[in-house]
């Protein structure tokens, strides 16, 4: 074995240790007076009870899921019962990416708050440092996870068997360890529609009542809903962007690493044909030493810009990313001709591959903070129809996500053409790689702007002077943007992971061609571009169901708690925070559901090729669902805080409480669950179907290793192969069944 495949896992634990160090410099920075410590610890303890119940329900799951696999690990000539161990490493490793992210935003929101009756700088520096432990914890699982995995599964699959980089004993032990990236992303899914709800519910209801009925400013400690609101933004902005950015981490390396078996070199390398499996995790691991080289570059003074220095710090970890991809792939790869499926290139075309990843990246970026920075055109629309009514804002807001989606898909377009035309299907992987590397950076920057929130909360409800309010409100209104920049830079990973993953699983179910022409292909994906509009509804209904039960909740509060507006009686908080708290795990199940059964049953069913066409329909679909939610939701929020600022409205100065300003906050409220709930949903949503696809692929895989779709008669179109009827037959009543059970349960 080349020695050069312990690095990876080690570069991994280089980013837990820094982890370690960081989180405990956070912990050692004041943490305010007796009040400030208070409220936190309210909003600590609520995110820890949610985590707890959430993942409860989670072990569950896992274990039922576990006995899935190890029934296709029993019966698959090219899997093994040994995917259950990599499924729940997955899924453990992710659920600890999420908590560690979760734990240190709940020590660095009051720390930011008390940092800000210092200066801006010293605020940014701890908000931010807190971010970058959510990062680089991340991306070090991520990356120790899979390297270590891979050692010993080579070992066990392929040393021990006397296997080569690209045989059927290669494509074992890569098929064992799709269950990590399974696990990750199954984790994820219910993380971020589980705590995208939560986090919804509380927003929506503590908006609804506490702004537009009493009045009452936004973190207003006499509201109920204050401190559920705050935890949601922990649970929902935190911990789920962690999961969900683990599970496009890990989903776009194996991919590529997929696909790397494929790969045929010219002349051998030094690393006895490997190199283009180890390629995507080599590049990972180095992604965190350019990422901790932008952290570092994060500075900003007294009365700069927030948004500068963390553009900076991003634009200077692509860079250094792609100058580390260059130095790899020259090293790893061999100077002549790679082949993969027919398609001839070099290593130099492979580093053109990084670049547009790296490159789509950045425009995503750029393209999303556009449409939903203050200041700008998009934002500044909707700011101008709220002088109208709420009817206009809402109305504003749709459009303007709807255009936000020309551009990013451009882009996307032309990402996938050109790293295409470098090196092929393995281009496109590894151009969603190169992307990826930037990962820990990039969650630094978004986890940031949740912590920044909640110091603005905390310095609400703690009475703290202005001018610590006014620089957490500069904090929080940077953190709108940077979630939104993330959310694109998520929505981009994942069609490119989603690609890439699309094109692992064709070759892994033996078909070189989906014939859209085919009746049962074209209703697949027609069936597909459905399921995102579906998941997005019931998403958003559950977030509508809980939030008129918190809007109830605080309303009874209000009317029923003598002096809760004179500030002498105290809200009860807990049971604002237990409402949230039941309505995300009950309601999270069925989208789930859809996510995980939807695949199984069409690709034991229909074959490979259905599914190919249910895969192509929900990633189209999705990608386009996500970018116009994310955005509207986004341009909806930033119109909102345009007004708290104080904006032009038809040559008049506008603040908040105005006429416009209450329009405002209906679109905010009509936004959130687009940009929190739903919107970001998607992404997982995708992946994770072509990832239960890619591991069921060995079970529906073409007999004999067929290419193309077989020729069938009418009688062979209607009746299903043996074996697929025996299983559809013992799986599809169980899970029909629990489907229906749910949905009734919520109709109810």
């Amino acid at each position: 074995m080349t020695p050069f495949l312990y690095a990876v896992p080690v570069l991994g634990i280089f980013a837990l240790g820094y982890t370690w160090l960081r989180a405990g410099w956070v912990t050692r920075q004041a943490a305010g007076d007796e009040r400030m410590q208070t409220i936190a610890g309210y909003i600590a303890d609520g995110a820890i009870a949610f985590l707890r119940a959430e993942y409860r329900v989670l072990a569950l799951f896992a274990l039922i899921a576990s006995v899935f696999l190890g029934y296709l690990g029993f019966t698959g000539e090219r899997s093994s019962p040994i995917i259950i161990i990599a499924f729940l490493i997955g899924a453990v490793f992710s659920a600890t990416a999420g908590f560690i992210g979760m734990k240190i935003a709940t020590k660095a929101n009051v720390r930011t708050a008390q940092a800000a009756r210092t200066s801006l700088s010293q605020a940014l520096n701890v908000s931010f440092s807190g971010g970058s432990v959510m990062g680089m914890g991340v991306a070090g699982l991520a990356v120790l996870g899979l390297g270590a995995l891979f050692i010993v599964f080579y070992q066990l699959f392929v040393v021990r068997l006397g296997g080569s980089a690209s045989g059927v004993e290669m494509e074992k032990a890569l098929e064992v360890l799709t269950g990590f990236s399974l696990g990750a992303e199954s984790i994820a899914l219910f993380a971020r529609v589980g705590g995208g709800i939560y986090t919804k519910a509380a927003d929506v209801g503590a908006d609804l009542v506490g702004k537009v009925e009493a009045g009452i400013p936004e973190d207003d400690p006499r509201n109920p809903a204050t401190i559920a609101d705050n935890v949601g933004d922990n649970v929902g902005d935190v911990a789920g962007m962690g999961a969900d950015l683990f599970g496009s981490y890990v989903a776009t390396i194996l991919a590529t690493m997929v696909l790397g078996r494929e790969v045929r070199l010219g002349t051998s390398d030094a690393f006895g044909g490997l190199s283009p499996i180890l390629l995507p995790m080599a590049i990972a691991g180095l992604g965190i030493v350019a990422s901790l080289v932008g952290i570092l570059a994060v500075r900003v003074k007294e009365g700069g810009s927030v948004q500068a220095a963390l553009n900076l710090g991003n634009n200077v970890s692509i860079v250094v990313s792609g100058l580390f991809s260059y130095l790899l792939i020259k090293w790893m790869l061999p100077a002549g001709d790679i082949t993969v499926r027919g398609y001839t290139f070099d290593a130099n075309h492979v580093f053109y591959a990084v670049l547009v990843g790296l490159a789509v990246g950045f425009l995503m970026s750029t393209i999303t903070e556009y449409y939903t920075a203050m200041g700008k055109r998009p934002v500044m629309s909707i700011v101008q129809q709220s002088s109208t009514g709420h009817a206009t804002t809402v109305i504003g807001g749709l459009a303007v996500g709807m255009e936000s989606t020309v551009l990013p898909i451009l882009v996307l377009a032309a990402g996938i053409v050109l790293s295409f035309e470098a090196a092929g299907l393995y281009g496109v992987a590894i151009a969603a790689a190169g992307m990826m590397a930037t990962t820990a950076m990039q969650l630094a920057i978004d986890a940031f702007g949740p912590i920044a929130d909640n110091a603005g909360g905390i310095a609400e409800m703690s009475e703290l002077p202005k001018e610590v309010r006014e620089r957490t409100d500069i904090l929080d209104a940077v953190g709108n943007t940077t979630a939104a920049t993330g959310k694109g830079f998520a929505i981009a990973s994942a069609a490119l992971t989603s690609l890439a993953l699309f094109a692992a699983f064709m070759g892994t179910a033996h078909i070189s061609t989906i014939d859209i022409s085919n009746a049962r292909v074209l209703a697949g994906l027609f069936v597909g571009a459905m399921i995102p509009f579906i998941f997005s509804a019931l998403a958003i209904s559950a977030v509508g169901r809980a939030a008129m039960a918190m809007v109830q909740e605080v309303r009874r509060q209000f009317r029923e708690i003598p002096g809760i507006m004179e500030g002498t009686g105290r809200p009860e908080y807990e049971k604002c925070v237990a409402i949230s708290t039941q309505a995300a795990i009950r309601e999270m199940v069925l989208p789930g559901a859809i996510a995980l059964l939807t695949p199984i049953l069409i690709g034991f069913a229909f074959g490979p090729e259905v599914l190919g066409g249910t895969l192509a329909g929900v990633t189209v679909s999705g990608v386009l669902m996500a970018m116009f939610q994310s955005n509207a939701g986004g341009a909806w929020d930033n119109a909102k805080k345009s007004f708290e600022k104080g904006v032009m409205v038809n040559g008049k100065m506008e603040f908040k409480g105005s006429d416009a300003h209450k329009a405002s906050v209906t679109g905010d409220t009509v936004g959130d669950p687009f940009k929190d709930t739903s919107g970001p949903s998607m992404n997982i949503l995708i992946k994770l179907m072509s990832i239960v696809s890619l591991v069921i692929a060995p079970h529906i895989a073409r007999p004999g290793g067929e290419q193309g779709m077989a020729p069938a008669t009418t009688r062979e179109r209607l009746v299903l192969p043996q074996p697929r009827v025996q299983l559809v037959q013992q799986a599809a009543p169980a899970a029909a069944e629990a489907i229906l059970l749910t949905a009734l349960r919520q109709l109810q």
